[in-house]
């Protein structure tokens, strides 16, 4: 049985990421709202299609961004704070997920917020060593320090979002749920996913010998390696 080759199964996600983005931008929860998570997404895609000729990330980087996108695309379609996923794990189990996990409220952007350290920390990894050429302790603290920041950078830009817009538009797009403390709990939960990826990566390497992320780097620096 033969397998996809890796740029095979990239194609294949990024594929299957359009048609997930397609099929959930059709009647979101609220359309405004919609609009605005978005903005990232379009945003993010412009920055990878424009750095493309100078860095381009490895195919494994690329499937986390995408995988997280894919969280991302689902709590945009129904806006964070209203994800049923405690309905879908009712239907399946007899149960909702926060009685099973003791939660008090609906927790999809705190598992999206840890997400994005735990998925893009290596992405991010990877930049630094090809950007800035950093090896040892600062290769994996980077990393960590880059994603706490820009945790803090979109805690920011929601509340100037929130406080433009206003109503419930704003109430919507912010989505503390009356947590006067989901701000930070949300910069904590993305350094924890960081530190945890990194955590791993660096038993891996230390295991296998090997710093894919540093070969990856090392390859791209090669002529027309990025094209």
């Amino acid at each position: 049985m033969r397998f996809p080759s890796s740029r095979t199964a990239l194609r294949l996600a990024a594929g299957a990421y359009a048609i997930w983005w397609l099929a959930l931008a059709i009647h979101p929860y609220d359309r405004s709202d919609w609009l605005l998570e978005n903005v990232l997404v379009l945003a993010l895609f412009g920055l990878l299609a424009g750095m493309r000729r100078w860095f381009r990330f490895s195919n494994a980087s690329l499937m986390l961004i995408l995988l997280f996108l894919a969280l991302h695309t689902l709590g945009s379609h129904y806006t964070y704070s209203e994800v049923p996923y405690d309905q879908w794990w009712q239907s399946l189990t007899g149960h909702t997920l926060n009685s099973v996990l003791g939660w008090q409220r609906n927790n999809y952007d705190r598992v999206v917020h840890f997400s994005y350290g735990l998925l893009l920390a290596y992405p991010i990894r990877e930049f630094f060593l090809r950007i800035v050429e950093v090896r040892g302790f600062w290769a994996y603290f980077l990393p960590l320090d880059f994603t706490l920041s820009t945790s803090a950078l979109y805690e920011l830009v929601e509340w100037a979002a929130a406080t433009l817009f206003g109503g419930d538009l704003g109430v919507q797009y912010l989505g503390t749920q009356g947590d006067i403390w989901d701000a930070h709990k949300d910069m904590g939960l993305a350094a924890l996913g960081a530190l945890l990826a990194m955590l791993v990566i660096a038993a891996l390497t230390a295991s296998l010998r090997r710093d894919f992320a540093w070969e990856w780097s090392q390859q791209m620096k090669k002529p027309g390696a990025a094209d």
